[in-house]
């Protein structure tokens, strides 16, 4: 697999926890593009991540910290370049197939 994510900061964490699918917690978010209780999607250091299931909410969110909490029933994570943001007009999908 090419490891293309070798030039992250000194510091740098990113990390994704999921307890029982039930609850979830993201390190190294820098944005939440659109959020509902179906999809969550966010800008992490190593691209947007879309976050898709039933329930969904956004317990804590601190951008300065770079952390995300939620809770609701986790169905699927799918991560896609996020290519300096120059296509945020389009929607997800096509973004996430360009």
């Amino acid at each position: 697999m090419e490891d293309r994510y070798n030039h992250k900061p000194q510091g740098y964490r990113h990390h994704v926890s999921i307890d029982d699918r039930e609850e979830m917690k993201v390190t190294g978010v820098s944005h939440v593009d659109s959020f509902d209780d179906e999809e969550v999607i966010m800008e992490t250091q190593l691209g947007l991540l879309a976050v898709r299931g039933e329930n969904l909410y956004i317990k804590h969110l601190d951008l300065e910290k770079g952390e995300l909490y939620m809770e609701g029933l986790i169905m699927e994570l799918v991560y896609a370049e996020d290519k300096g943001r120059k296509n945020k007009g389009k929607g997800f999908m096509e973004r996430l197939f360009k």
